[in-house]
């Protein structure tokens, strides 16, 4: 026993002394080879810093500095993910998702899109790239990189990081891209479950936007004189089983690269409020973007400022920064402020082929597939080649799985994607992060291709609005919500998108502000360009419109005001389903269980009864009316699209929906389901909890584990021990404004966060406030991995400081970087 205690007091040691070696210097000064002049890097007690220069070129070139310090390892992962290189890292257990993304090319892509892009973009991007490489110069053993690389060692000892390049950060925004996708994954839903059911009853499942109860983002204008007035009147204008199985699985290989694993979680809220409803006279503008929880989080705070701030340097902006990429993404300089949210529309198309050896059909010809060959290297193992063949539609994603058996007339699938096309959007960041005024706002906006992002807008001298950018799509047939025939050419996109001078834009509304949550942008009865069908259902939307028109009948808003409804966890669907629940006879101890919902006001917080228990009924009733009939991949996993549905099916309680297809000689009605259901949660929750209801907690059962997002996931117990945090317990729900998701199928743990916040004040940027989910460190056991995450489970928001004075007064660590 003695041995084992000394053993493990001595590794425990080392461990300490490889984890402290890889913490980045934050104190003193530095020699950087390459600046052309001094940079001071602040860093409050969270570790966030801020970093001065006299020049962009320095500027950048120590952002990439710091985010190595930082973050290197997920960095580095980042780059093989979108290079289709993990089984570099990893060996053979990455290589089918290797195959998914050589397949998409957006490696590939990225290196197209370099030349694209104006000069200023490429410079800044080359001095990011140099800021890497100079920290990779000065730490070049794996222990002083990160303690992932001393585990990675163990396993794949030869392994050493390549230098940074442009293309490395162009390759992530392709990821930002794929994981704010639309509809691709209803697509093939639809179609999987229409080779069970008939279009009809697949078309239940997939109801229209609900315009007469959730309003849109834009509630005025239309297309006039080839472009959008939000004050014109509207003026119309004329403008087979195996493959889908095959292709989802080839989707399914490809990584949530932003830690968006459950779909349905995607989204994000923003809103901004005009100085006519604010104490302090001056625009208050919020944002939260929904994403799958990890660990590091996505995001990484940092303020990039211009010691003189003029046309040689331009820059003085603060927000959230991806670690990997140069500038801001989501933020405020010293004049305007923007947030994003998820436009959604529909931008990838799959395309049913008919290919013959090396040929497939089109128009009535046969025409050569395009083909390229792909070498994976695996560590451990023999390189691998594929062969990725594309037709004039995109690449064939089903061709890179093995197990995949096309039959029927059709025989593959393409995928037509808009960020398969090189673009601009690297530009954007820059166009964005120096934007002084509307104009410029809207300048910078037309470069932002993909992914399309709603953007609202507010600056210091009291304007607020709303653009929405983005290569989207002219079809010359069909809406895309079905795989459609490739063959025929009738379904083909138009050689330009919808041009950016026709998108909606608002500027200053009547009402006083800008709501968007993911929900429709604008009623198609008054715009007629395809923007999607596949909307969120704006039940998020409509309860910050609500709680924005409450406050602003109350008196005027301020930033409690904004920071208290981005907290908000009323699930919005209560008010419909517990009627239904209350009208229902029930017996036995289940009726207690629903005296729960009795005076129930929809909220679920930690200590929430009703919420444990409706939340546990909501996921049986989806399992008991659709478990039956629906393809286990497309089941619901219970976002607001199945509120809808089932808000429907409620007024019909004969629907065959409800009946049970595996029961013989019986057919369910509504009440049955919703007995079962009621009776079915109460014994699921009594197992759990005990009998007594009252003890019942929501957060006993909505808890969200931080998974590292490489290493925590290795299956192996003592590695995930190193980088895993958590559980923690959240309030909240699926599509409340606080949208810490679930999914139904899996279970009630936390599968989608607000994956950071931030309110800023347009009276006093000093004001304004901010909160990551985890923390500015990547390496396990710093004091910054995750001292962020118990802060933003309760709600609470950080200052989000950004002028010299602020900054240095907050600083705990103060570096110095010379040439």
């Amino acid at each position: 026993m003695t041995v084992l205690l000394v053993l493990a007091l001595v590794l425990a040691g080392v461990l300490v002394l490889i984890v402290r070696q890889s913490f980045p210097q934050v104190d003193g000064s530095v020699r950087l080879s390459g600046l052309s002049g001094s940079v001071e890097i602040y860093r409050d007690k969270s570790g966030i810093p801020h970093i001065y220069a006299s020049s962009p070129g320095d500027l950048f070139m120590a952002q990439g500095y710091v985010h190595a310090q930082d973050r290197f390892y997920e960095m580095d992962f980042r780059r093989h993910m979108t290079a289709g290189r993990l089984s570099e890292l990893y060996g053979k257990s990455t290589l089918d998702t290797d195959k998914a993304l050589r397949t998409m090319g957006w490696r590939r892509v990225a290196e197209q899109e370099l030349p694209l892009l104006s000069e200023d973009t490429r410079e800044y991007l080359d001095a990011y790239a140099k800021g890497v490489n100079a920290w990779l110069s000065a730490n070049p053993n794996a222990s002083d990189r990160s303690l992932e690389y001393s585990i990675l060692k163990i396993q794949n000892g030869d392994y050493h990081p390549e230098p940074w390049g442009p293309a490395d950060s162009l390759a992530w925004l392709k990821a930002m891209a794929w994981d704010l996708r639309s509809n691709m994954e209803d697509e093939i839903d639809r179609a999987l479950i229409a080779a069970k059911l008939p279009r009809d009853r697949v078309e239940q499942l997939y109801p229209g936007y609900p315009f007469e109860r959730h309003s849109p983002i834009v509630t005025t204008g239309g297309i006039d004189r080839e472009r959008f007035d939000q004050e014109a009147e509207p003026r119309l204008r004329l403008g087979t089983g195996a493959v889908f199985q095959s292709a989802a699985r080839t989707l399914d290989a490809v990584p949530s690269t932003m830690g968006t694993a459950d779909r349905e979680g995607i989204g994000s809220n923003s809103w901004v409020v005009s100085g006519a409803h604010t104490k302090s006279g001056k625009p208050l503008l919020a944002n939260d973007p929904h994403l799958s929880p990890q660990l590091p989080s996505v995001w990484y705070q940092a303020g990039l400022h211009c010691r003189q701030v003029g046309p040689e340097c331009p820059y003085d902006v603060t927000g959230f920064t991806f670690s990997g990429v140069p500038g801001v993404i989501i933020g405020h300089n010293a004049k305007i402020a923007w947030g994003f949210t998820n436009l959604g529309p529909d931008v990838a198309d799959l395309f049913l082929e008919k290919v013959d050896g090396d040929t497939y059909l089109y128009r009535g010809e046969r025409r050569k597939l395009e083909s390229r060959k792909e070498q994976i290297k695996v560590a451990g193992g023999s390189t691998v080649t594929i062969t990725v063949r594309s037709t004039a539609h995109g690449p064939l994603i089903n061709e890179v799985m093995p197990d995949a058996q096309p039959s029927g007339e059709a025989n593959a699938v393409a995928l037509q994607w808009t960020a398969l096309t090189p673009g601009h959007t690297a530009s954007a960041i820059f166009a964005l992060n120096k934007a002084g005024d509307w104009a410029q706002f809207r300048s910078a906006a037309a470069l932002f291709e993909v992914p399309a992002q709603n953007l609202v807008y507010a600056d210091t001298s009291g304007k607020i609005g709303y653009q929405a950018p983005g290569r989207i799509p002219v079809r010359a047939k069909g809406d895309g919500r079905w795989p459609v025939p490739g063959w025929t050419g009738e379904y083909d996109w138009q050689p330009g998108p919808i041009p950016f001078e026709q998108l909606p834009s608002v500027e200053d509304p009547a009402e006083g502000f800008v709501v968007t949550a993911n929900n429709a942008v604008i009623d198609p009865s008054r715009y007629k360009p395809l923007l999607t069908q596949d909307w969120a259902y704006g039940y998020r939307s409509e309860r910050i419109r609500t709680l924005v028109e409450e406050a602003v009948g109350k008196g005027k808003v301020d930033a409690a005001t904004m920071s208290a409804i981005q907290a908000d966890t009323r699930n919005a669907f209560a008010a419909t389903l517990v009627p239904a629940l209350e009208k229902v006879d029930l017996a036995g101890p289940a009726k207690q269980a629903r005296e729960l919902l009795t005076s129930w006001d929809g909220s679920q917080g930690l200590d929430s009864a009703p919420a444990a228990y409706f939340n546990a009924v909501w996921r049986q009733v989806l399992a008991l009316t659709f478990h039956d009939e629906l393809p286990e991949q497309a089941r619901p996993a219970g976002g607001d699209r199945w509120y809808e549905v089932v808000r429907r099916l409620l007024d019909t309680p004969d629907d065959p929906f409800w009946d049970d297809a595996t029961t013989k000689n019986v057919t369910e009605r509504r009440d049955d389901v919703l007995r079962q259901a009621m009776a079915s949660a109460y014994q699921e929750l009594a197992d759990r909890f005990g009998e007594k209801v009252s003890d019942w907690r929501w957060g006993d059962l909505h808890q969200l584990d931080l998974v590292n997002g490489s290493l925590g996931t290795s299956g192996i117990a003592p590695v995930e021990a190193l980088f895993n945090r958590g559980p923690i317990a959240v309030p909240g729900g699926k599509d409340a404004v606080n949208a810490t998701g679930w999914n139904a199928q899996k279970g009630y743990a936390v599968t989608a966060v607000p994956s950071m916040r931030m309110v800023v004040d347009l009276s006093d940027l000093d004001k304004s406030q901010w909160i990551n989910l985890t923390g500015a460190s990547g390496h396990a056991f710093h004091e910054n991995y995750w001292d962020q995450a118990e802060t933003w489970a309760r709600g609470g928001l950080l200052p989000m400081r950004s002028s010299p004075d602020a900054v240095r007064k907050a600083a705990a660590h103060t570096l110095k970087l010379s040439p």
